[in-house]
Parts: C-alpha cells; sequence; structure tokens
C-alpha cells in the first residue's frame, strides 16, 4: 500500500518538495510545523503565540489523517532563539502533559527569522 500524502497547499512544500503530513500504514509523520496562519501566510506574534498556532496546525494535520494528539509517541523540537527556552517548552508542556511523547529540543537556526518553534511529530493511530 502507497504512503498517503497530505499537504495544506503552501508554497514551501512545493517549493521544497515536501508533505505537511504522511501516512504509512498506522504510523503518521508530521512535517516540522511552525506558528504560521495557513489561511493568511503570516506568522503569528511571540513564542508562546507561535507553540499556539503551531498545534492548532498539527492538530488540523493530525485529525486529517485519522490521528489526535494523544496518538503523539515522539516530537522534536527546534527553537530558535535560546531564550525562548522555558516560554517554549513550558507552553508545549501544557498540550503535551498527559501525552508526554518521546521528544527532543534543539536549538537551531530556523529557515525565516520570524519564526521560533518548529515541532515535528510522529504519531501511531491504534
Amino acid at each position: 500500500m502507497e504512503p498517503r500524502r497530505f499537504s495544506t497547499g503552501s508554497a514551501w512544500e512545493q517549493k521544497y518538495g515536501y508533505s505537511r503530513v504522511v501516512v504509512d500504514g498506522e504510523w503518521v509523520f508530521v512535517s516540522g510545523t511552525t506558528g504560521t496562519d495557513y489561511t493568511t501566510g503570516r506568522i503569528v506574534d511571540g513564542a508562546e503565540g507561535q507553540v499556539s498556532k503551531a498545534f492548532e496546525n498539527i492538530h488540523a494535520a493530525l485529525s486529517e489523517a485519522g490521528a489526535a494528539l494523544s496518538d503523539v509517541v515522539q516530537a522534536r523540537y527546534y527553537i530558535a532563539r535560546r531564550d525562548d527556552i522555558d516560554a517554549i517548552l513550558s507552553a508545549i508542556g501544557s498540550h503535551f502533559a498527559d501525552i508526554r511523547p518521546a521528544a527532543t529540543a534543539v536549538v537551531a537556526e530556523l529557515i525565516d527569522p520570524e519564526i521560533r518553534i518548529e515541532i515535528e511529530v510522529v504519531a501511531r493511530m491504534r
């Protein structure tokens, strides 16, 4: 069975050749997700605001694939500014407090200087 692929239709997905979500059997892979409002194409303000919007985007991606946030088993956080670490991880913790996936946080320069957080998740549907 071929993997199913889902897109938000963003210019980045087409330009850089990737899918927002790939479903392969019971596994759901969600590409790095930012605090971008896909309806306007704008990145929301502030570290906590970007975390909140990223989780809205992740929730929508997982739902389209037939999964839920509670199915997430692994997460990676790419944080652009070291000074944002506590605020970002606390905001993420509020979303994952009961789920507690295996997770890694990395401080790294991101593709757009306005982006302060990018979150990638892997889920397993049961």
